[in-house]
């Protein structure tokens, strides 16, 4: 709602004059959140002043009154509001809340970055102008900050929050980790090591593919996991069916085809077959 302390979402002391259909909202959030249509902040033209409700073109402060409508004042997105050390980026085509000097802005991803992610980050092009894929709401012009996956996909930092908070740790678009996990997998490992499957799976193997690597191995199979042959993760997915590992039974029938079943000789070699053939994973 209007105000001399602007909304929700902003402060100011100014109305912007919405150059779609000529009404007066303190922001275009509120605006888009009336009307069936959506403001274009780069085309507004004029304000009023909630002080004295004169009329005028976009500037930063009254030109009747000379109340100053925002710390903050962009001309090109005609944003008003406390200084919260924002700054135009012109690559983005929007204002980022800054300061400037902490960010920076990645020409293949096309959005600014914590200066702390230069060069350590996974670029993938253009990927703020993907909606979030957990709310599917739009990233680039949000408010609400973005979080970057180890993947170089992005999300809102409070989606990615609620992910964690419901053990959701996997990239909604890739499945790759979405946050170092290695500590989380030795832990795997004890748990796996102190829960033996029943016997009759003792001897199963599985076909994976690791969502991190994307390696493909045979792993032992464990309803708690199957763990990377190539990097360790259990960020993994069953490619095929259970392999009942058996002790060579095209062998041990070869053998009854081709020499006496009275033969006592043949036996030893079948006993220790058969001794280290369960030691094969």
């Amino acid at each position: 709602m209007a105000s001399s302390s602007g909304c929700e979402h902003y402060v100011r002391s100014c109305l912007l004059k919405a150059p779609c259909c000529g009404k007066l909202y303190v922001c275009r959030l509120c605006h888009d959140a009336e009307e069936n249509h959506q403001m274009d902040r780069f085309k507004v033209k004029e304000v009023q002043c909630s002080d004295c409700l004169t009329i005028q073109k976009a500037q930063q402060a009254c030109e009747m009154c000379s109340v100053q409508f925002g710390e903050y004042y962009c001309a090109i997105c005609h944003l008003f509001d406390k200084d919260k050390k924002q700054y135009h980026c012109q690559p983005c085509g929007i204002c980022r809340i800054g300061p400037r000097e902490e960010y920076f802005h990645c020409d293949k991803c096309n959005l600014c970055l914590a200066r702390a992610l230069e060069g350590k980050h996974k670029c993938v092009e253009n990927v703020s102008r993907q909606n979030c894929p957990v709310c599917m709401e739009d990233i680039h012009t949000s408010r609400i900050g973005a979080h970057v996956l180890p993947c170089g996909h992005l999300l809102h930092k409070t989606c990615f929050d609620d992910m964690l908070k419901n053990c959701a740790y996997r990239c909604p678009l890739c499945m790759h980790s979405a946050l170092e996990m290695h500590n989380h997998w030795e832990d795997l490992d004890q748990e796996i090591a102190q829960s033996p499957m029943p016997t009759e799976y003792r001897n199963t193997t599985v076909r994976i593919l690791c969502n991190d690597c994307q390696a493909h191995s045979t792993a032992p199979f464990h309803v708690l996991g199957m763990k990377c042959g190539n990097c360790g993760s259990y960020n993994t997915a069953q490619d095929g069916g259970l392999i009942q590992n058996v002790d060579h039974p095209e062998e041990n029938h070869d053998n009854s085809d081709t020499e006496p079943e009275t033969d006592t000789e043949s036996q030893p070699p079948n006993q220790e077959e058969e001794e280290e053939q369960p030691n094969v994973q």
